[in-house]
């Protein structure tokens, strides 16, 4: 009996050894190649380029940023626009991929100034933090200088990874709104769902902390979640939500995941924005 004891000892000893030896191990593969968890591009010619051409008067437009990155971005012009939305999107694929929503509300009424980071689509560069924070304020800055868009009616909007670069543009720059959908409080929250059993938070350089600098801003805010998103969870955006001072709307979309929420939303979901934009109309 003492014989197998001892085996059972060793081979516990074994496992908790093993799994430990594991966890440091993922852990320092997330630690060295963080940003390849994080960021996930396709580059030109990969995505819906060939549909978008169905976008009215859609035109290619070239930025250039503050350290002299060169972006693309699409411009789909309204007439007699309600004002002007400008998209940042989530860390996957690249402009093309979004080309319906650029459409539908384009069709609503709004010029639409959608853009890609760097390292994106037909964009120059590697994708970082610190950088698609100035791609972010590069495209605002270029919507500014654009003859259609009246500059008190400029709202930013961010999905996702999007989110991040929207709150951070709105702390250098003056919007009517901010619209948030699908995005989180700060990379670390996040790596602590997606990562449960490793304690990554902890050695992480990307910050991406929305729920500190949306605590300084004081700007109409509608915030678009979808009840059943299995990437960024509701709690993440609620948590934003609350942190964030008024005047704020919060949206929960029944049924919706991450990437569905314009579809599944439906017509109430471009009646939200519809009413979200005409609340801002006074705040400029």
């Amino acid at each position: 009996m003492k014989r197998f004891a001892q085996s059972g000892i060793r081979l516990l000893r074994s496992l908790v050894i093993a799994a430990v030896s594991a966890l440091l191990i993922w852990t320092i593969i997330l630690m060295f190649f963080e940003e390849k968890f994080i960021y996930f591009p396709q580059k030109y010619p990969q995505g819906a380029y060939d549909q978008a051409r169905s976008i009215p008067n859609l035109r290619d437009c070239w930025i250039k940023t503050e350290d002299g990155v060169k972006i693309h971005a699409w411009f789909a012009p309204a007439e007699s626009a309600k004002a002007t939305l400008v998209l940042s999107h989530g860390n996957a694929g690249n402009l093309s991929h979004r080309y319906l929503l650029l459409r539908s509300l384009q069709r609503r009424g709004f010029n639409v100034l959608m853009y890609d980071y760097r390292g994106y689509g037909r964009s120059e560069g590697t994708p970082t933090e610190d950088g698609i924070y100035k791609d972010g304020l590069a495209a605002y800055d270029y919507a500014m200088s654009l003859p259609e868009v009246n500059p008190g009616r400029v709202i930013l909007w961010g999905t996702s990874l999007g989110g991040a670069v929207a709150i951070d543009v709105a702390t250098h720059r003056q919007a009517a709104g901010l619209i948030l959908e699908s995005t989180f409080s700060s990379a670390k929250d996040v790596a602590r769902v997606v990562y449960p059993f490793l304690p990554v938070q902890f050695f992480m350089h990307t910050k991406l902390n929305s729920i500190e600098k949306i605590k300084t801003l004081a700007v109409p805010i509608l915030v678009i979640h979808g009840a059943h998103d299995s990437i960024i969870p509701i709690g993440l955006g609620k948590k934003l939500f609350n942190a964030a001072n008024g005047p704020k709307d919060f949206y929960e979309i029944p049924n919706a995941d991450h990437n569905d929420t314009f579809f599944m939303g439906g017509d109430e979901y471009f009646s939200r924005i519809d009413r979200f934009v005409a609340s801002t109309s006074h705040m400029l």
